[in-house]
């Protein structure tokens, strides 16, 4: 079973009041940061969907922009929200994945470990999905498995919120102890590694 991974880079970071996306955490841009954990899993292929800032996004994968596995697609409505890009990056990956793997750009506490439990959380039950478990919700990162994927709405702010909310109890949850934390505000900012 293979999967592809969709990173989703496309917000415009209002509330920050510049590019999330491409604040340095130890050196490196969030996005490549995220970006090498999600190709640190062996994807069929990573997505990374753009909108807001998509040139100064793209710049900031720098090298792992020109990996074969990288693709990187402009969701042309991201601004009506997450839904949108998502859409946009399940589109956008190749026939032959069987799930998806799905990132944010802002959550400066995730690992490769925790994406490889997911990934082995959905592999020991396909036909499910599995999402990370922090503060009492189920979220991303998370994988859904190709027959959700017509589920997700274009059209939301929610991305996959709606959905596995929906889908409960046909999910795996995998425990995410600091992942609650992200990156929306300039507080948010205090400290960084």
């Amino acid at each position: 079973m293979r999967h592809g991974t969709v990173l989703l880079a496309a917000g415009a970071s209002r509330r920050l009041g510049r590019p999330k996306q491409t604040l340095l955490i130890d050196g490196e841009p969030l996005v490549a940061r995220m970006a090498g954990m999600a190709l640190a899993t062996d994807p069929r292929a990573l997505v990374v969907s753009l909108g807001a800032q998509a040139g100064a996004v793209r710049r900031a994968l720098g090298d792992l922009g020109d990996d074969p596995r990288v693709r990187c697609v402009e969701a042309p409505d991201w601004a009506r929200g997450m839904g949108a890009s998502l859409r946009s990056g399940l589109d956008a990956l190749p026939d032959d994945c069987d799930a998806a793997l799905v990132l944010l750009c802002d959550q400066p506490a995730l690992t490769v470990a925790h994406l490889e439990r997911l990934l082995a959380a959905w592999r020991a039950d396909p036909a499910h999905a599995s999402a990370s478990a922090y503060a009492g919700v189920l979220g991303v990162p998370a994988v859904l498995p190709r027959a959700w994927w017509p589920s997700i709405d274009g059209g939301s702010d929610r991305g996959a919120r709606e959905l596995l909310r929906a889908r409960a109890a046909e999910i795996s949850a995998v425990a995410a102890a600091g992942l609650e934390r992200d990156l929306d505000t300039p507080i948010d900012l205090d400290p960084l590694p």
